[in-house]
């Protein structure tokens, strides 16, 4: 099958949802997971904000995660790297990375974990790094932490590294502070960093919510080359899903703290199973579109979601039975939609080819 095309911010990003893509998926559906989360709750007291995810990733592979603001996609990045925020808890579930469970790790444990098996890069790249320390200094850091390497090995490898993500002239970079580098720039020098020790796992949060579409087109790629040649299993957390489709082999549609979607992109993307997924794709602008469609409602208050189906108040597939919330439903082979009518769902949509 040919490449799915969206269009983001603009501009149309091709797909990494193509033979080859299909190929990758192929190759590691009788993998080992790296990383399986399975029934993960978090809580902020009472308030329940990640409700029962699960999912499983494996080396060399990219999940896509996609949904509005505040549906728990950081949340969940925050809980596998134990970083939650303060009030935030873990309260039910698995996270296991190579067969270890991380949940209930001491915290001087989870900072062996972060930066050498799992690694973060945030969307704001000029927040993420130190002001105070130059941009050498700051990828050395984790070589010497982690590695244990001497500090001019370490200082050799940091602009090694540079080099690497594409930094212009990365000597003379490396002994720069972050506000003397463009907002590209210092979003390499973050994805350097979360490299330097090839990480197993990377957790891409937005990386690139504040660049422009050249610039997201270039980081995408960056994060798909250094991927590919370290074998690391990225979880890419984005609201764009033509970044998304862009680079992933699967999808994963989160709305109301769970997942409602999942599967290989090209099935989620072409016959989308749940109408919430459905509305995301047909508020994409496409050629000879004069009004974007919109998703009616708003999203649901988590601290007092509506009976059964989360979406049904926003719903035109609703009927009665949705007063029930369903699990993931099987649709289609290695695909599963949270929705009474997947089966129908899936016969009203035309494949997404959107130029």
């Amino acid at each position: 099958m040919g490449a799915v095309y969206l269009r983001s911010s603009g501009h149309s990003l091709e797909s990494g949802i193509s033979d080859r893509g299909s190929r990758i998926w192929a190759d590691h559906n009788e993998s080992v997971p790296v990383l399986e989360v399975r029934d993960l709750e978090v809580s902020f007291g009472p308030l329940r904000i990640l409700r029962g995810v699960g999912f499983d990733l494996e080396a060399g592979q990219t999940l896509g995660v996609v949904g509005e603001s505040g549906c728990g996609k950081s949340m969940t990045g925050f809980a596998i790297m134990g970083m939650l925020p303060p009030g935030g808890k873990i309260t039910g579930g698995s996270i296991k990375l190579d067969g270890k469970e991380l949940v209930g790790l001491k915290e001087r444990h989870l900072r062996e974990v972060r930066g050498e098996q799992i690694a973060l890069v945030m969307q704001d790249p000029f927040t993420s790094l130190n002001p105070m320390m130059r941009i050498g200094e700051q990828i050395a850091e984790a070589l010497r932490l982690h590695h244990g390497l001497s500090k001019s090995k370490a200082w050799t490898e940091s602009v090694e590294m540079l080099e690497k993500v594409g930094v212009p002239a990365p000597s003379h970079a490396a002994r720069r502070y972050p506000h003397q580098l463009s907002g590209g720039q210092r979003q390499r020098v973050v994805i350097g960093i979360a490299f330097a020790c090839k990480p197993q796992v990377l957790i891409a949060d937005e990386p690139t919510t504040a660049l422009d579409v050249t610039l997201q087109a270039q980081i995408l790629r960056l994060l798909r080359e250094l991927q590919e040649k370290e074998g690391t299993a990225v979880m890419l957390i984005s609201h764009d899903i033509g970044a998304i489709a862009s680079v992933s082999q699967r999808i994963a549609v989160f709305y109301a703290g769970r997942i409602v979607e999942t599967g290989p992109a090209e099935r989620v993307l072409r016959h989308a199973a749940m109408p919430y997924t459905r509305a995301l794709l047909n508020a994409l602008p496409t050629a000879g579109k004069k009004r974007l469609e919109a998703i009616g409602g708003q999203p649901p208050d988590l601290a007092d979601l509506p009976k059964g189906c989360p979406f049904s108040p926003r719903c035109p597939f609703v009927i009665e039975k949705c007063g029930e919330e369903p699990g993931l439903l099987d649709v289609e082979p290695m695909h599963r939609s949270a929705c009474w009518r997947g089966s129908e769902v899936i016969t009203g949509v035309k494949p997404v080819e959107i130029h």
